[in-house]
């Protein structure tokens, strides 16, 4: 876009340039990351949008506005969303045990003891329920984390994976096999559990996942580019996906021969989808204005403001919540709740970073970020494509006090 000169929206645009400048300097230019494409929006205006480096190393294309990223874990919030269109229809409810749409689950135990094919269990003290899917505290985990032997079951049995024969139903037997890491309620820990809500959508809605989130958010509100797949004529814009191994960005899926050429036969709900930051910055103005964009209406105020409040017992933060062992979450800081898809700031003071109570933000494995600040009227779309990089946390505060720090104008009080 063109540089302002002028203020806009409470901002001085140069210091919005410092957004590109330090990205490009520190991250592109030093080879940490291909490229970057930064948007903000605030007060119905895109106030700034800057890209630079490639969406390919090998090949040297120049990312552009409309390339194509892999979102990853920024999926779940759409199917955050997506479920609670269905409880608006009253189809189900957050207090709904899972076990009413998922009968296996009302036999799950919790772990005590043994590895995988001797596991000893506990009998749970309450069951699963609906919320605690959507904010990671059912006692499902990720095979990543690389924690428990639970999660080393999920690494031996490929649990979630794209190609899984069977798709979600199959996840879903596997789950029921095994044990809960920890009683319902008693943690918070990063899991597979937007997938299983994603799996509710289909149950309680009839479709597909991929059909219900096209017919029911992407078209509504003119998201032509976000699906579980990239066709052939949107290959060209489809971004490489890289890893770090000895400092060096190496190919984990490359955009011309990727993974996303083809339907996956399991859709996940936590982390499958594809699309650009335009894309998902009509999904973040869509909450950010209560639901509702250009006439597309998914949700009301009432919910979008349900989904964005800090859903974790007590009140506590992610960082209270977590097990001793593990670290990982998709915010990186302390001071921020977890709410229906979302984490949610609850003392800027304990993020170390400037902010507003109630902003809600996530991000994805291979870099993307979103954030949005409903009093400041303001939304942030980040992509890139490192898979885990292991300075992403590091560019997303900066991310946030460089935005933060070209604002000129509070609107927040």
């Amino acid at each position: 876009m063109s540089k302002p000169h002028q203020a806009v929206q409470g901002f001085d645009p140069r210091r919005l340039q410092r957004i590109d400048d330090v990205i490009a300097r520190n991250y592109v230019e030093t080879g940490a990351l291909p490229g970057a494409l930064t948007m903000v929006w605030r007060r119905g205006e895109l106030v700034w949008r800057g890209v630079s480096g490639v969406l390919d190393l090998a090949r040297g294309l120049p990312l552009r506005e409309d390339s194509i990223f892999r979102l990853y874990s920024m999926t779940k919030p759409v199917t955050a969303v997506a479920l609670l269109m269905l409880m608006e229809e009253g189809l189900i409810g957050l207090d709904d045990p899972v076990s009413r749409f998922i009968p296996g689950f009302a036999e799950l135990g919790v772990y005590a003891g043994g590895a995988l094919g001797s596991f000893q269990t506990t009998p749970s003290p309450r069951p699963v329920k609906v919320v605690d899917l959507l904010r990671h505290t059912a006692g499902f985990t990720y095979g990543f984390l690389n924690r428990t032997e639970v999660d080393a079951a999920y690494r031996a049995q490929r649990l979630g994976e794209a190609n899984t024969e069977g798709g979600l139903a199959a996840m879903i037997a596997q789950l029921e096999k095994l044990p809960l890491e920890f009683a319902p309620g008693e943690m918070w820990n990063y899991s597979v559990g937007t997938d299983v809500a994603g799996y509710l959508v289909e149950i309680v809605s009839g479709q597909k996942l991929s059909d219900f989130l096209r017919t029911r958010i992407f078209t509504p509100l003119a998201m032509h580019d976000t699906d579980f797949m990239v066709p052939a004529a949107k290959r060209d814009r489809l971004s490489t996906c890289y890893y770090v191994k000895d400092g060096k960005l190496l190919v984990f899926d490359d955009g011309h021969h990727s993974t996303y050429a083809q339907p996956p036969l399991l859709e996940s709900g936590g982390g499958g989808l594809a699309g650009t930051a335009k894309d998902y910055l009509r999904f973040c103005r869509m909450l950010l204005n209560g639901g509702e964009l250009d006439g597309a209406r998914l949700l009301s105020p009432k919910t979008v403001a349900l989904m964005t409040m800090n859903h974790l017992p007590g009140g506590r933060t992610m960082t209270e919540m977590m097990p001793l062992t593990t670290a990982f979450n998709e915010s990186g800081y302390a001071g921020v709740g977890y709410g229906l898809g979302v984490g949610v700031t609850q003392d800027v003071a304990a993020t170390g970073l400037p902010g507003t109570k109630g902003e809600y933000s996530w991000g994805g494995a291979a870099g993307t970020y979103f954030f949005n600040d409903p009093k400041e009227e303001l939304a942030v779309v980040f992509m890139t494509q490192v898979l885990f990089a292991p300075d992403r946390i590091k560019l997303r505060r900066d991310l946030r006090a460089l935005v933060y720090g070209a604002m000129t104008e509070s609107f927040a009080g």
